[in-house]
């Protein structure tokens, strides 16, 4: 076996985590040092990993694979692809660099990062697992640190901490639920018609389930990824998870962990069950659309920068879910780039948002205005994370999402057409929240105010290197996406037989 890369970067923040507990509660400057240095590494190695990967031969690399439930074919089964590996790098790098969001943490900052570090090791462990049921044991892991975090963590402004938790959480085990029932019998039909147990993707995905059965199981596996990834009308935790978070639980929350669902979708219900996926793809088209055009103008609507953000959030995910449901390699390359173009931006504007609020004990809008006069280099992350949100040239989202609407157009034309009118609105919301809070009127309530420096300017500047590197080489995300999407639209085209579509 070559060198288990996979899993180093998976265990890196576990060891952090088990280093924390023999240091003192009151060191802070070492606990968050540990945490940076171990999700640093994680951070280093998929670095490492996303530039060694061979596009040349493509498939699965860095594979690992230990057995571990003989009766019922589980396997710890790693691996990473061209679909994956974007995923990875978004959520090691969100990861380290909202630790530095977080920096300023003083009440219980050990537990803080424990559960930061588990809540990590979830999101990056549904991104390697080749397996279903190793991937349900990691996105089970999610749940429990998340809620802690923001019950014990978060902000209480529009809705209570307590109130967030709870309903970002009653959402999630929804969302499990229905994809456990769905895994458990897709599980059992691959069982009788081969006689083999076997949880693997690629295992799944040659067992010739009935049309009808994949129809039925795809609904519930829409119902829980769709949920998962804020889809209209399961949305509404959204916003108001992200209001009571605290900085970095936002993050790794608009970051990375809607975009297991998008993943999810893509890789077990569309590869597992494409006859299915085409069934209800101009279903999803119409709730992608809908979930576009409502939450652009419920963000026009919000005075919460955090919810004008969360709002923000869930039209995009209509994008993504537009371009699933495209069910052509344009779409879906398109979908997977919006996810990690998205999760870089929308990482970067919660970190923003989470130092104003810091420093300021404010979210409201009106409270503000001229605040680049004060903190100049907060108000350039703010600006940067703003035009990425609107589709600026040059920036990591204008591509994807480009490429998102021509796939979708060649197929459903006219509801792209009212998907792209998103964009519209989007400028206008997020330049009206640019200009209200950073431009304007100085207000000398806000002049004592020291702008982001030292450990806080790790988010701008490595978030910010990755908006403009992938924005001005849109082929280093592009090729790698498509070298993973490609072969498995060739291959459920192949089983559907209708290869003109795809």
């Amino acid at each position: 076996m070559d060198f288990p890369i996979l899993s180093i970067i998976l265990l890196a923040p576990v060891a952090g985590v088990i280093f924390l507990l023999f240091i003192p509660k009151d060191e802070f400057k070492l606990i968050k040092s540990v945490a940076a240095i171990a999700l640093g590494a994680s951070f280093g190695l998929t670095v490492y990993t996303y530039f060694a990967y061979n596009q040349t031969a493509g498939g699965l690399q860095f594979v690992e694979r230990y057995p571990w439930i003989n009766d019922l074919g589980v396997t710890l089964f790693l691996g990473v692809d061209g679909l994956s590996l974007p995923m990875l790098l978004l959520v090691t790098m969100i990861g380290f660099a909202a630790v530095f969001a977080s920096w300023n943490v003083s009440e219980r900052p050990r537990e803080f990062m424990i559960l930061f570090m588990l809540l990590v090791v979830g999101v990056m462990g549904t991104f390697v697992a080749q397996d279903l049921f190793i991937f349900l044991l990691f996105y089970e892991v999610v749940v429990i640190p998340i809620y802690i975090m923001v019950i014990i963590w978060g902000s209480s402004k529009r809705v209570t901490k307590e109130y967030a938790g709870m309903k970002l959480t009653i959402y999630l085990l929804i969302g499990s639920a229905f994809l456990l029932v769905g895994v458990i019998a897709v599980f059992v039909r691959a069982l009788i018609i081969t006689g083999v147990p076997d949880f693997s993707f690629t295992g799944l995905a040659q067992v010739p389930f009935p049309v009808d059965f994949q129809i039925y199981m795809f609904a519930l596996m829409l119902l829980g990824f769709g949920s998962l990834l804020s889809m209209w009308p399961f949305h509404s935790w959204s916003p108001d998870g992200y209001a009571g978070a605290p900085t970095a639980v936002s993050m790794i929350h608009a970051g990375v962990l809607k975009k297991i669902g998008g993943y999810g979708l893509i890789r077990i219900a569309l590869y597992v069950l494409p006859a299915g996926a085409q069934f209800w793809a101009p279903f999803m088209a119409v709730l992608g659309v809908a979930g576009v055009a409502y939450a652009a103008f419920a963000a026009l609507a919000q005075k919460d920068l955090k919810y004008v953000i969360g709002y923000s959030s869930v039209s995009h995910m209509g994008y993504v879910l537009l371009g699933i449901a495209s069910l052509n390699v344009i779409g879906i390359n398109g979908a997977v780039a919006t996810m990690f173009g998205h999760g870089v931006m929308a990482a970067l504007f919660f970190s923003t948002v989470g130092f104003i609020y810091e420093k300021t004990h404010s979210r409201w809008i009106p409270d503000f205005g001229g605040l680049s006069q004060q903190v100049p280099r907060l108000a350039v992350a703010f600006l940067l994370a703003g035009l990425a949100s609107l589709g600026l040239p040059g920036l990591v989202t204008f591509v994807p999402e480009f490429t998102t609407f021509i796939g979708a157009f060649k197929v459903y034309g006219g509801l792209a057409v009212v998907a792209i009118t998103g964009v519209i609105l989007t400028a206008l919301y997020i330049l009206r929240a640019a200009a209200n809070t950073m431009f304007g009127p100085k207000r000398a309530e806000w002049d004592h105010l020291v702008d982001i420096r030292g450990p806080e300017m790790v988010p701008l500047v490595v978030l910010g290197v990755f908006l403009v590197v992938f924005g001005l080489l849109p082929s280093l995300l592009m090729d790698m996406v498509n070298n993973g999407v490609a072969p498995l639209v060739a291959e459920i085209s192949d089983v559907l037989q209708i290869g003109g579509r795809f």
